[in-house]
């Protein structure tokens, strides 16, 4: 079994961090804001920064190295997500997990090309 690294550890965690404060401010703030907070574009987005947090969190704990195809993916939703939040205002804890988690993802999604 191969052991995880203390990066591979931190951005999991970022990840789980980044899905639950998504989806708190989907099901609390925007759906109590109402208006452009539940745009559906605007409303999915945040569902699927959520679930490709979690999904990265697991896959980075089995401790594969394809870990680093699922964190491209999930820092490029999470830079979505984040800008989305940031336009709309008053979501900066949001905006925040956001980019931690996809400058993280972005970190680890690199170790391929460095691998190469």
């Amino acid at each position: 079994m191969q052991e995880l690294s203390t990066e591979m550890r931190a951005c999991a965690d970022l990840c789980q961090t980044c899905a639950t404060t998504c989806f708190n401010e989907a099901m609390n703030h925007c759906l109590e804001s109402g208006g452009k907070h539940i745009e559906p574009d605007h409303f999915r987005l945040m569902i699927a920064c959520s679930e490709i947090c979690n999904a990265s969190a697991a896959i980075l704990l089995t401790g594969i190295p394809e870990h680093v195809f699922v964190c491209r993916a999930c820092a490029q939703i999470c830079r979505a997500c984040a800008e989305s939040c940031e336009k709309l205002g008053d979501m900066q804890d949001c905006v925040d997990a956001c980019q931690v988690c996809s400058e993280s993802c972005e970190a680890m999604s690199a170790t391929l090309q460095m691998a190469a």
